[in-house]
């Protein structure tokens, strides 16, 4: 089974037999097309050590975020003004190094957690840039996804593989990389586009699930976590069919959907994973 078929049927498993989320697709409405603005910055080797580390959310409420930016934002930011990483340069990083680039305290979680994703990367690469794998990849977004998956141990989310498929997507945002299959991607099921989705009441969790939640407790990796993930990703599949777009086209709109403020008053679920 290919990589992104193994995604659908795992999360569509997942869905139907889910004990605390249920999916009701008759309250979902189009969400607009909204402008992100300019493309994400860098290049392909700065974009593929910034997918390295993009996870955490779990832990961003403990980050020390730059003024008006979110957590992800402020790693970003703190990356592009630092630029990328040379391969070798990768593999002898350390958290004091990583948490000196991005502004943070050195034994703060993530900090050993990034250190050891970029050192893991340094090592996948060897002496490849980011366009020797794309080219590896012959063009195909998926096959670029599943080197990543059985390449790093932080990209082997397995059912879901979140940050192997958003690589390939952000190299053709970026505009520095071209796949021919970019529309047989899945969403990127973190935990955004399920909040925004149970927010317009597309997802429905079972009581004591959506207290733990808005009550901002720390959900762990488990059973509930696993369905919340496959029930929008299972969902969006169903979606993206009645609205006509791709499910990467559909994550992006739901995404910067999820950036108004009637989403970021309300919490959404925090887990803290090296997969999102």
């Amino acid at each position: 089974m290919e990589l992104l078929d193994e995604v659908r049927a795992n999360c569509r498993s997942i869905a139907e037999s889910a004990r605390f989320v249920s999916i009701d697709l008759d309250a979902a409405r189009e969400p607009p097309a909204v402008d992100p603005g300019p493309p994400a910055s860098g290049g392909p080797d700065h974009l593929l050590q910034l997918d390295a580390i993009n996870f955490g959310s779990g832990w961003f409420p403990t980050l020390r975020k730059r003024s008006g930016m979110s957590g992800n934002r402020t790693i970003a930011a703190a990356l592009d003004e630092h630029g990328p990483w040379t391969n070798e340069e990768l593999r002898r990083l350390d958290p004091g190094a990583v948490a000196a680039v991005l502004g943070q305290d050195p034994p703060h979680p993530l900090m050993r957690l990034y250190a050891q994703a970029l050192s893991d990367l340094g090592r996948f690469l060897g002496e490849r840039s980011a366009l020797d794998l794309v080219e590896q990849a012959g063009g195909s977004a998926e096959r670029l996804a599943t080197m990543l998956a059985h390449g790093m141990r932080f990209f082997d989310d397995r059912g879901f593989y979140k940050r192997a498929q958003i690589a390939g997507s952000d190299l053709a945002l970026a505009g520095v990389a071209d796949f021919h299959d970019l529309d047989r991607l899945t969403i990127f099921a973190d935990n955004l586009v399920p909040h925004v989705l149970r927010v317009d009441g597309v997802l429905r969790y079972d009581p004591e699930l959506a207290a733990r939640i808005d009550a901002e407790q720390v959900l762990p990796q488990g059973p509930a976590e696993r369905e919340i993930r496959a029930c929008a990703l299972h969902a969006c599949e169903a979606l993206a069919e009645r609205f006509g777009l791709s499910p990467r086209e559909l994550d992006i709109r739901l995404w910067n959907h999820g950036q108004a403020p009637e989403y970021k008053r309300i919490p959404r679920h925090r887990t803290r994973s090296v997969y999102y």
